[in-house]
This record gives C-alpha cells, structure tokens and sequence, in this order.
C-alpha cells in the first residue's frame, strides 16, 4: 500500500521536517480578526495624535498599554471588568515611570532593578494563574521600555519625558476600558465574555513550590545578566539581548517543551524581519527617511494586529509578530544605519542563546520535581 512501510505502519519523514511541521501547524479556528481590527482601530488613534504633535517617542508607551490591557482584560461585569482594567494599568503605569525614569542611571542599578522586577513577576504565580499572566505582561513591558529609555536617554536630538512616557501608558490602557463601555451599550448585556482567552482568569492560590522559586530565579538573573552585559559594556545596539532573552524564555515552569522552542524561534524570526526593515531608513535622508519612518510605524502597528489575530492559530508566528513589532518600535527614533544591522543580529543570537540556556535548565527542573515528589 503507497504510503506505507513494509509493516503496515505509516511512513514517516525526516525528523526536522516533522519538527517544523509541528512547530508551524496552524489551527484555522483560532484565528479572530474581529478583535484585531478592533485593536488597529483603537492604536491608530495614538498614532495620528503623535504624529501631528511630533512626539512618535511615545508611541510605544500608548500602544503597549492599549495592548497589555486588553490581553489582561477578564471579562463579566463592566464593573468587575474596569476596576481590574484600572488597577493593571495603574500598576503597568508605575512600572512604565520606573523603567524610564532609570533610564539613564548606571548599569548596575538597571540590573539590579530587572532582577527585581523579573523575580517578582515569577513569584505573582503564588496568587493565582491570572495574577501570574498579567505579572509576566509588565515584565516584558518593562525590559522593552527599560530598552527604549536608555536609546533615547542616548540620543541628543530626542528628548523624553518620564511623565508623558507614563501618561501614554496609563491613556493606553484606559482607552480599554471606554472600549468595554461601548461594547456593553452596543450589546445592553451586562456580562461579556473574556476577549482574550489565551491568558487563563484563574485567581486561586498556589504553593511555590522550591521549583518554582529557582526557576523565578534563574530567569530573574538571566535577565539581570543581559541587561548587565548590554549597558554595562555600552554595547551598541545592546538592548536588544535582554528583550530577545525575554521574548525567548520560557515564563513558567509548566510550559511545555514546544510552547518554549516556539518562543525561541518566533523571537528569532521576529528580530530577523525586524533587522530587515530597519534597512530601509538606513541609506535615505530628509523628507524620505521621514515617510520610511512613518511607513515601518504603520507596518509596527499591523504587525501586533496580526499577533492579536494569530494567537491562536499558531504561537510561534505570534512571538514573531511581537517580536518584531517592538524591536522596530523601540530603534525608530534613532537614527539608523548599516553598520548597525550587523550588532542587532549578534545581541539578538546572544539573547536568544541565554534564553535557550536557561530553557534547558528548565528542563532539568521539571525533570527533577516529579522524582523528588515520589521520593517523598
């Protein structure tokens, strides 16, 4: 029988091929393009505003507030739903003013506080799931904004300002809510359904385990590591390692096998396209570097409407997304050139490679946790 061994089983194909069918396998269900438009919607808002004010250093701010605070958003009663909205963008807010109020302060008070607040979102597990994936939402926040500070803090001819940085965020995320106002009119329900399913909305307490105190650790100082590395050896283009570290890690113990190697290597692919778009604005000047610029902030922007639209059907292309929608976010109002691209590709593999070092002691972990639990 065509495609079948000798035995009766199945022919199978090469290994690496059956791992990137896997890695890839797209679930035409998962897509929502609904919710994506509704976000592109909302963040061109922000955008036209910068624009016309001349201040597209704050875009990220504002974008990533709007972003983080629909992903956290759980859904039910519009009162429930605003007041848990509010107090995440309250606090997503104090962590924007700390990452770019440190922004220009020496290297070792930028790792210390990375570690800190890296060590704190993995801890967050102990009050439930949710808690956790919201946690893990303002650690990534803050490297990228810790990243963007420090650029801009070195750049004579950008000025930033840690309270408009702060505002941005905190309009953001409150642009959610008056989104969930409007949705609750039009539908006159007074229960809506999580729109972001993806992060669980469970509250309940859990034990950190040993485990998962070391593993909160470990990632805590790997990220404290890349921000060292990055800032305290001024490395150009430096910021880029702890934001692929932390795109490329895995954010919990329990995460399976293939949910962290599809975090690598969206990571990967994400700084690529990124890499390959910041060429554009390096070879022109004048009026033309402007409308390039304008142009990749646009592409930025419809680049996290497709990850909001593909979480679900396939998670490596959404890291991508991701990935690539904030690197080329973060090194936009700087200005670039070739010499560059070449950094960027290098920090991108050192953070991803620290990244998968600590997959891999994640690994081991995991493996020791169920032998030491029978063994007890």
């Amino acid at each position: 029988m065509a495609g079948a061994t000798g035995q009766g089983r199945p022919r199978r194909g090469p290994r690496a091929v059956t791992w990137l069918a896997t890695l890839f396998r797209l679930d035409p269900a998962g897509a929502n393009w609904t919710r994506a438009v509704l976000f592109l919607d909302i963040a061109l808002v922000p955008l036209m505003v910068f624009w016309a004010i001349g201040d597209e250093q704050y875009l990220l701010s504002a974008v990533f507030g709007l972003l983080f605070a629909a992903l956290a958003d759980p859904g039910g009663g519009l009162g429930h739903r605003a007041a848990h909205i509010a107090l995440f963008g309250l606090i997503g807010a104090g962590v924007t003013a700390l990452a770019f109020g440190i922004g220009g302060a020496a290297w070792g008070w930028l790792a210390l506080l990375a570690f800190a607040v890296t060590l704190a979102a993995g801890l967050a597990v102990a009050f439930g799931v949710g808690r956790f994936a919201n946690a893990l939402l303002l650690n990534v926040w803050f490297v990228v904004a810790l990243g963007l500070a420090f650029g801009l803090h070195h750049h004579t001819r950008i000025t930033s300002h840690t309270w408009v940085q702060t505002l941005a965020w905190a309009a953001g995320s409150a642009s959610w809510i008056i989104v969930a106002l409007v949705g609750r009119l039009v539908r006159r329900r007074a229960q809506a359904p999580r729109p972001f399913a993806e992060l669980p909305g469970d509250t309940s307490r859990r034990k950190l385990t040993p485990q998962l105190i070391a593993f909160a650790v470990l990632r805590a100082l790997a990220i404290a590591g890349t921000v060292a590395l990055a800032f305290g050896l001024d490395l150009a283009n430096g910021y880029w390692m702890p934001v692929a570290a932390i795109a490329a890690m895995k954010p919990s113990l329990q995460q399976t096998a293939l949910a962290a190697a599809q975090r690598l290597i969206g990571a990967m692919i994400g700084a690529a396209v990124a890499v390959l778009l910041l060429l554009l604005p390096a070879g022109v000047h004048g009026r033309e570097l402007f409308a390039v610029k304008r142009g990749l902030e646009v592409v930025a922007l419809v680049l996290l409407m497709h990850a909001v639209a593909i979480r679900f059907l396939n998670y490596a292309l959404y890291c991508a997304a991701i990935a690539a929608a904030v690197l080329l976010m973060i090194d936009l109002p700087q200005t670039s050139h070739h010499a560059a691209e070449a950094h960027r590709v290098l920090w991108t593999l050192c953070g991803g490679g620290i990244g998968l070092l600590v997959m891999l002691l994640a690994a081991l972990l995991a493996r020791r946790s169920p032998r030491a639990a029978r063994r007890t």
